[in-house]
């Protein structure tokens, strides 16, 4: 018997014109797949990130009208843990409102950090945290100007402790945003991400003691760029994104 195509989209997410923001391959399945299929056409997209939808049923949705999903995530190298479920509005497998667990970020124990430092190219490190998901580096830089003219070692990079490392940065008055950020996962098979959402779950958290502030606007300073805007409810822990998006292909995976 011939398998059933499954539909996937193309969306450059985070921004509103194409060919920019996080082109991610977003898949509708109706029931979840072996795990070696899913990173099979993963590598096969090579792109940054593939996303797996399985929806799940109107039983346990805490908002019926919204259609809500269990969501996997892979690299061309392997999957990404930590973010399992997301609730929305969707249209076209893509989400304009995204909402997950913040994530926590302990202090980085080491007085050396001249391998990070290093790595980074010498940038002026004000900060330096570990996030609980994923074990990533969150580092602050003195200025969004930094962030921006950060040339790292991608090589270096791969051999720092922890998963990836995350580098943020106070953004210009007069930019409208908040902070600017870029994120380097070459451990995985993702030398820089162009806008990495899921970040947010440690950045906004930091961001948002730091600001004194619970809505937080943020650019991701990456070649391709992007926008995410962020609300932190302190009470309830959880992170809700927002973004524009923009479907450049659709298609189906017929094996």
């Amino acid at each position: 018997m011939a398998k059933k195509p499954v539909k996937y989209f193309v969306v450059d997410a985070f921004t509103e014109s194409a060919f920019k923001g996080n082109p991610a391959a977003v898949c509708l399945l109706e029931e979840e797949k072996e795990d070696s299929w899913m990173q099979g056409v993963a590598t096969e997209f090579n792109l940054s990130e593939t996303c797996y939808l399985t929806p799940i049923a109107e039983s346990e949705r805490s908002d019926i009208s919204l259609n809500r999903f269990r969501l996997r995530w892979f690299t061309p190298a392997t999957e990404v843990s930590g973010i399992n479920d997301g609730e929305g509005a969707s249209e076209d497998g893509l989400f304009i409102e995204l909402d997950f667990p913040a994530d926590t970020v302990t202090e980085f124990n080491s007085a050396d950090i001249s391998q990070i430092s290093a790595a980074l190219n010498d940038a002026p490190i004000i900060d330096i945290k570990r996030t609980t998901v994923g074990d990533h580096l969150l580092v602050e830089l003195a200025s969004g100007k930094d962030v921006v003219e950060l040339q790292p070692d991608i090589g270096a990079i791969a051999k720092c402790p922890g998963g990836g490392i995350l580098v943020s940065g106070t953004a210009p008055p007069e930019s409208g945003f908040d902070y600017y950020c870029r994120t380097f996962f070459p451990k995985v098979g993702i030398n820089e991400d162009p806008i990495t959402g899921s970040a947010q779950c440690a950045l906004a958290p930091y961001w948002a003691k730091k600001m004194g502030k619970c809505d937080l606007s943020v650019y991701a300073a990456s070649p391709r760029g992007g926008v995410v805007h962020v609300h932190f409810d302190d009470q309830s822990k959880r992170i809700l994104m927002r973004g524009k998006a923009v479907t450049v292909m659709n298609g189906c995976v017929m094996i």
